[in-house]
């Protein structure tokens, strides 16, 4: 199974905040959207890179209460870690697990962005991956004898 599997099931919409926006707001957007993380776009919509729910907490760690102030820019992460569409789920998650990390923005191949996946998403893909394997395996098995 593929990455453009699981963005054909849950769409390819995804929450961006701008570097400009406060650590504030970008909080607001994530409770807004019950999401884990936002990509951080500029005005023509080139990922920037990634500010996640971690990202927060450290920077209130750091600063306080006045982190809220912040811009998005001092805090976001900017080295991402992408996927394609064409990624199989395995590899996506062999890299959030050896990177440690919760999200992956999925680009296409000349760079244009395709979707985000969590870690959630790969796991539930997963799961439903080796339920699916077990019920053919419990049929063959089944009419086999």
């Amino acid at each position: 199974m593929t990455i453009a599997i699981i963005l054909r099931r849950k769409g390819t919409e995804v929450i961006s905040v701008a570097t400009e926006d406060t650590v504030g707001q970008a909080a607001q957007v994530l409770s807004n959207h019950r999401i884990g993380a936002a990509l951080v776009r500029d005005s023509g919509g080139e990922v920037l890179g990634i500010v996640s729910e971690r990202d927060i907490v450290r920077v209130l760690g750091a600063h306080g209460a006045e982190a809220v102030t912040l811009p998005v820019a001092h805090l976001m992460t900017r080295a991402l870690h992408t996927v394609t569409p064409r990624t199989r789920i395995a590899a996506a998650l062999a890299l959030m697990t050896d990177r440690r990390v919760r999200h992956l923005p999925v680009l296409e191949e000349d760079g244009s962005l395709a979707g985000m996946v969590s870690i959630g998403d790969l796991v539930k893909a997963r799961i439903e991956e080796a339920v699916h394997e077990a019920e053919e395996l419990r049929h063959y098995v089944e009419s086999a004898g």
